[in-house]
């Protein structure tokens, strides 16, 4: 078994601002070092008490779109680009401060997040990082979407998604499929943005959220294709989809080792996913730092494929 790299924080503490998509409210994110074993900690810096929800599958509250997360009656929206940032870059103990509700939209990719997460540097922790891998493959979804979860020889840890919305949607069927390290996870997933269908922004707009959100924003899909936009990447929204889940498994907060293989999966199937990578470890985020590995065949029956 591959030796666990030490867990990192970041070097000194930096900040993004933007706006929320679903609620328009201006709001300032400041990421900031942490201790080895604090994990990824949201705080909410407009409240009384200044209270934090830990970022892992069991806080994820079920929301439209989007995943958020909630500690009692404190709710933090769309954490998904600023967890695939943290995870893709290897920032493993992280305090998110944030003086809303919603985390910003920005570009609609996670590109921000990272260029202001490298602009203070890591520094290295003396804790192991846990890591959890794969041995047996599984699945989790139905005949229409899924994921499947199988090993990998070499303990490098590969993403894939299958985006096929079927004939009559404006987004054509496209796939992305790709190893993750820092390097390609800047590189090939942090730029690509959120999409949306444009009979998908009315609806959101005929709700009363998104309001102020356009073509620059975010992709935008009509019955033409691309509204006043361009793409960054020919297969764009399966490079996001893939960020999305990386985003959504960061929450179980250890390195994952496996190959995971997403056929139109979203942040619902995510985090069930999520949950059951929890489940199969036993992860105990309290447990004691020297427990460092696991894998499925340490947690029992598994769903095999």
């Amino acid at each position: 078994m591959i030796r666990p790299r030490n867990e990192h924080t970041l070097a000194a503490a930096c900040e993004v601002r933007g706006k929320g998509y679903w609620s328009g409210r201006a709001v300032r994110v400041r990421f900031c070092p942490a201790s080895s074993g604090n994990g990824v900690r949201f705080v909410r810096t407009d409240l009384p008490g200044r209270p934090d929800c830990q970022a892992i599958a069991a806080n994820v509250a079920t929301a439209s779109m989007r995943t958020n997360l909630q500690n009692d009656e404190i709710q933090f929206e769309m954490v998904e680009h600023v967890m695939a940032a943290l995870y893709g870059l290897g920032i493993d103990n992280c305090s998110v401060e944030v003086d809303g509700e919603e985390l910003p939209g920005l570009d609609g990719s996670a590109a921000p997040y990272v260029e202001a997460l490298r602009s203070v540097g890591m520094i290295v922790q003396a804790a192991d990082r846990r890591r959890y891998h794969i041995d047996r493959p599984f699945r989790v979804g139905d005949d229409s979407s899924w994921i499947d979860v199988t090993p990998v020889a070499d303990g490098q840890p590969i993403f894939e998604y299958h985006l096929d919305y079927g004939d009559d949607s404006p987004i054509r069927p496209q796939h992305h499929r790709g190893l993750l390290s820092p390097h390609s996870f800047d590189r090939d997933l942090a730029p690509a943005r959120t999409f949306v269908t444009a009979e998908q922004v009315a609806r959101l707009r005929s709700a009363g959220v998104g309001r102020h959100v356009g073509p620059q924003d975010l992709l935008v899909f009509d019955e033409t294709g691309l509204v006043d936009n361009r793409l960054r990447f020919e297969n764009e929204c399966a490079r996001h989809k893939t960020l999305d889940l990386i985003g959504d498994l960061a929450l179980t907060g250890v390195d994952l080792v496996g190959r995971f293989v997403s056929y139109r999966g979203g942040h619902r199937l995510n985090g069930e996913l999520a949950r059951m990578l929890t489940r199969l470890a036993g992860i105990d985020h309290d447990m004691p730092e020297s427990i460092a590995n696991v894998t499925t065949r340490d947690a029992g029956q598994v769903q095999v494929a």
